[in-house]
């Protein structure tokens, strides 16, 4: 057999915050390598030992069969190898590219930090550190955080001030003593919020001489707060460093009201109040409001929408009227950004007790943040509230569940859709055996939708290779 070359084309490299996905893809491509190159060995080593069986009695003896019994034996032993190894190596990469963090958990091993440990608790930020994909934590010693606790300031301004030390990139040891150029500036969780104006909530790092680097704030730029020493790096994924001192931000520190999170006068405007009036009518509003303290997510159709859908609404019985309302709530907290990051089926405040789905898939397109129950399609436009454990926004559509309006065609879909429609009834008429699937057929909720199929990859991932496990087995 003859040998086979492999040739590689260089890439240019990409930037930090790419490698993490970057090196994903190059140890996946390297198992496969691996596992070709193991399948091209086997099947090499298989052929010379037939071939030598042969070619020894060929001198002397008759020539033998072309398989052997022992021939067969050893094949069969070398394609169950290859078969069990290829599904071992392919749990092992399933496995390793699993970079999941929790931020708690890796403090809890420092006691000079539990004080700032605690606060990210208390303030919700740990929740949001552990759902980011690419991020630095700047720690402090508890005897730091008590003269920020000294300054009297309330949560939610605390909250502010450890956001900015939060950077929205990647910063391990390595990378702090070879910046670019000496110096860069980096977000913080601060500015992503939207609560920092302007810039604020920028830090410029500097890589001085003598093996330091400096931190300073935007907004402060006579303070110096010193790199001590790396905690953690999981790199391009995070990285937990400790620093001499809080940042100090003149404007993260700036006094801040609580923001009001008082559901129900929340739904009484910005647009809510026709939404308001259906969840007060029907007695939903109560599970809404039992919810906020585990955290919910609101999603209200405009008065105008609201008013568009009534004659519908009117036919619906109470049972119904309330499962329709509940679908319009998550009972989870669900930040702008978590939305837009995270693709895929939500369940709903409807689901619950329920023997349907009443579920919908949230996937961006572009700018837009879009809901779709494979009836309608809404899109949010605004937000009323978006502050931890309660988020509010507006959309412009009544969501409409499959479990209580299957067969409605939805007036912005392409007309293709009701003839595809058309065709499975006459398929029926034909003598096909299988029917029009119901609102609790599988059917409803299958593929077709890339965020669907986004939102369970990591199911299918694994089983995948439980699949290709039981296939080696099968060759045992």
């Amino acid at each position: 057999m003859s040998p086979k070359t492999i040739t590689t084309c260089s890439k240019p490299p990409l930037p930090a915050e790419n490698h993490r996905q970057n090196r994903q893809s190059s140890s996946t491509s390297s198992l496969f390598l691996s596992i070709v190159s193991f399948s091209d060995i086997a099947y090499q080593t298989e052929f010379q030992l037939g071939h030598s069986q042969l070619t020894s009695h060929s001198s002397s003896l008759p020539p033998s069969p072309p398989r052997t019994a022992t021939h067969r034996r050893i094949s069969g032993e070398m394609q169950t190898f290859s078969a069990v190894t290829l599904a071992v190596l392919l749990l092992i990469s399933l496995s390793t590219t699993t970079d999941a963090h929790n931020i708690t958990h890796i403090l809890d091993k420092s006691p000079e930090f539990s004080t700032f440990n605690h606060y990210l608790t208390l303030t919700h930020l740990a929740g949001e550190i552990n759902r980011r994909q690419t991020i630095t934590v700047c720690a402090v010693d508890n005897a730091a955080m008590a003269a920020l606790i000294a300054k009297g300031l309330s949560l939610v301004t605390i909250k502010n001030v450890l956001s900015l030390h939060v950077f929205a990139d990647y910063f391990g040891s390595k990378k702090l003593h070879q910046i670019t150029k000496g110096s860069t500036s980096t977000a913080t969780m601060y500015q992503a919020t939207g609560e920092a104006p302007g810039t604020t909530g920028y830090v410029h790092i500097t890589d001085v001489k003598g093996g330091k680097v400096h931190f300073t704030p935007e907004d402060n730029p006579t303070q110096t707060v010193l790199y001590v020493k790396s905690i953690l790096e999981m790199p391009y994924n995070i990285s937990v460093i400790q620093i001499s001192e809080i940042l100090q931000s003149p404007e993260a520190e700036a006094p801040t009201s609580a923001p009001d999170l008082n559901l129900t006068s929340l739904l009484q405007k910005d647009g809510c109040k026709a939404f308001y009036n259906l969840l007060s009518t029907s007695g939903a509003i109560g599970t809404f409001l039992s919810t906020v303290d585990g955290g919910v997510t609101v999603f209200c159709p405009s008065d105008d929408a609201i008013t568009a859908f009534a004659p519908k609404y009117k036919n619906l019985t109470a049972e119904e009227k309330t499962s329709l309302l509940l679908y319009h709530g998550v009972p989870i907290y669900n930040s702008m950004g978590m939305l837009r990051s995270s693709n895929g089926l939500m369940n709903t405040l409807a689901t619950e007790g329920a023997k349907k789905k009443y579920d919908f898939t949230v996937q961006n397109v572009g700018d837009d943040v879009k809901l779709k129950t494979k009836v309608v399609t809404a899109v949010i436009t605004g937000t009323v509230i978006d502050d931890e454990p309660v988020a509010l926004y507006k959309i412009d559509k009544v969501l409409l569940p499959r479990e209580l309006f299957k067969g409605t065609a939805e007036a912005d879909e392409p007309a293709a859709a009701p003839k595809a429609a058309k065709k499975k009834k006459k398929a029926a008429k034909k003598g096909d055996n299988a029917d029009a699937p119901g609102p609790d057929s599988s059917d409803d909720y299958g593929g077709g939708d890339a965020a669907d199929q986004t939102a369970s990859s990591g199911g299918r991932l694994v089983a995948s290779a439980f699949t290709v496990l039981c296939l080696a087995l099968v060759f045992v």
